[in-house]
């Protein structure tokens, strides 16, 4: 099944104007593929997978052999396992100031960022690939999509049971190698205890020290392990709102795994029937809808309205001096409570949906339409 993906334009942007382009997301998403793809597509192109023995030995002398292709789009991947590249990358990009000479992959790492902010500062710029999104698969697929999640393996596996098979694989793997691999000493018991009780709390208001009371550690220790997750594009932790200086407003976070897949296999949820049936349904799509819209506007501020009173505005979305407010509900026919209402009055945006199930948009009242999320993807775009 071949399916483009949104970014891939924006890494022709980007080759025309940074002499380095990172292209970041979690492992498994697409990030090799899509560099290939685009690679294809140049006149003279050179990859190396850093992972690998015989490409990184390419690179024992680095300088020598990046100039040996200076004719050509050098792309390395992986590149957080050499973190030293970061340096002749910067001088030889100086050398000539020209755009397009390297392209990077990474898998969300801390030391990764670090080093390029460090030493290619103004000459990289940085593209963020996620798993499948709406857009890419078409909204046909949305009920798939949100069972599965996004990753491609787990997407486009041949039966529901296969999918499981690579999510559990996935996730042992992410703790077992790929966690260690970025220099974080957590050990996987410990971390996949913490992820599983972020899976339990997804969409809820996070408190510090109740998670860590119940891990039995301080609360400095939750924040780290909390970072981990965030760095590894693993979980996305939502903001509340300013919006208001007269009203007293919730000052805690929420926390969603970013991936609905790996969500509902941490909560050994099997089918769309076992979720229906859970608590954690409503909050699960919340997060799935969360998603498709960072992916769509990745450059808008994203955060949540809720006062001591209750009232309360799932979504705020911030761009290009715009208001948009998204209430989130996982039903075709979404009853909004009394909180919503009294948040719009607050806020006063400029725009407000309610994101659910449905076939088509229709209004809810003058100023609130309810749409299915890639319509309102597409509303923030226009």
């Amino acid at each position: 099944m071949n399916i483009n993906r949104k970014i891939q334009t924006k890494v022709s942007e980007y080759a025309r104007y940074f002499p380095v382009t990172a292209i970041l997301g979690p492992r498994q998403c697409g990030k090799t593929t899509l560099a290939k793809t685009w690679l294809a597509e140049q006149p003279a192109s050179h990859y190396l997978d850093l992972e690998l023995p015989s490409d990184a030995a390419r690179l024992a002398e680095p300088e020598d052999y990046l100039r040996r292709h200076r004719n050509h789009i050098v792309c390395l991947d992986e590149i957080q396992r050499v973190p030293e590249l970061f340096r002749v990358l910067r001088g030889l990009c100086d050398e000539t100031g020209s755009p397009g000479q390297f392209v990077v992959l990474g898998s969300a790492s801390p030391a990764l960022l670090r080093q390029s902010s460090e030493t290619l500062a103004g000459r990289i710029g940085f593209i963020e690939l996620t798993p499948f999104v709406e857009e890419e698969i078409g909204a046909e697929n949305q009920s798939r999509l949100w069972m599965r999640g996004g990753f491609p393996r787990s997407y486009l596996a041949p039966s529901d049971e296969m999918s499981r098979a690579w999510l559990d694989s996935f996730i042992q793997t992410f703790l077992e190698r790929d966690i260690p691999q970025l220099g974080i000493r957590v050990p996987a018991i410990t971390l996949r205890q913490f992820w599983e009780m972020c899976a339990h709390l997804h969409g809820d208001l996070w408190n510090h020290a109740k998670v860590a009371s119940s891990l039995g550690v301080t609360g400095k220790t939750v924040g780290h392990y909390l970072r981990i997750l965030e760095q590894a594009y693993m979980v996305r932790r939502l903001s509340p709102c300013a919006a208001n200086a007269k009203k007293r407003l919730v000052k805690s976070p929420r926390v969603y795994l970013r991936d609905t897949g790996i969500l509902h296999r941490l909560l050994r949820l099997d089918s769309l029937d076992d979720l229906d049936g859970h608590p954690v349904r409503g909050n699960s799509w919340e997060g799935y809808v969360i998603e498709q819209i960072a992916a769509a506007v990745p450059d808008a501020e994203l955060c949540f309205y809720r006062t001591a009173a209750g009232a309360e505005i799932d979504l705020l979305i911030r761009r290009r001096n715009k208001l948009v407010a998204v209430e989130i509900k996982a039903s075709s026919s979404p009853r909004l409570e009394r909180g919503f209402w009294s948040a719009l009055d607050d806020v006063q945006p400029d725009q407000s949906w309610v994101a659910a199930p449905v076939g088509a948009p229709f209004a809810l009242s003058e100023t609130v339409t309810v749409a299915p999320p890639a319509v309102i993807c597409n509303a923030l775009n226009s």
